[in-house]
């Protein structure tokens, strides 16, 4: 009887905290960071991996073994062509964690796929762990490309 309990407790507590991570992957989570200085080790490293200054960017990292990230290419591929006409068209950028592990290191990136939207001034607005919803994503970068909203 007291196995039976044991195992109850362990399959409540399992699908608990499946639940709890299901629900918060690909959310978009506003991010708190200060626009880095043009002297700054990671202003640096987002020129290196093609951040342009005055272009609102979404930078998703990847890798080679990481089956969701095909998922957000499409997703953000999608986003970035519809938004296409708009006057500061997005950028899109996708890193290779194993390319470029200092960046990663530096944006602490601590899972994939993660997805960053950047203004252009290159300060972090949102940040989403997992696969983006094309809603979501096109509401978070939409603000950023009409001139002057870099707020």
């Amino acid at each position: 009887m007291t196995a039976l309990l044991v195992l109850a407790i362990a399959l409540a507590a399992t699908l608990g905290i499946g639940v709890l991570v299901r629900r918060n992957e690909g959310r978009v989570r506003a991010a708190k960071s200060t626009a880095p200085q043009p002297e700054s080790r990671r202003a640096a490293l987002l020129a290196a991996a093609g951040v342009l200054d005055g272009r609102p960017t979404v930078l998703h990292f990847s890798a080679d073994w990481c089956g969701p990230c095909a998922a957000v290419r499409r997703v953000v591929a999608s986003v970035v062509t519809e938004l296409g006409d708009a006057p500061a068209p997005p950028l899109d950028l996708e890193v290779d964690i194993d390319a470029n592990p200092e960046l990663s290191r530096e944006l602490n990136v601590l899972s994939l796929p993660t997805t960053f939207v950047l203004d252009s001034r290159g300060l972090e607005h949102f940040r989403i762990a997992g696969v983006p919803k094309v809603a979501d994503l096109r509401r978070s970068v939409a603000p950023l490309t009409a001139p002057g909203t870099d707020e």
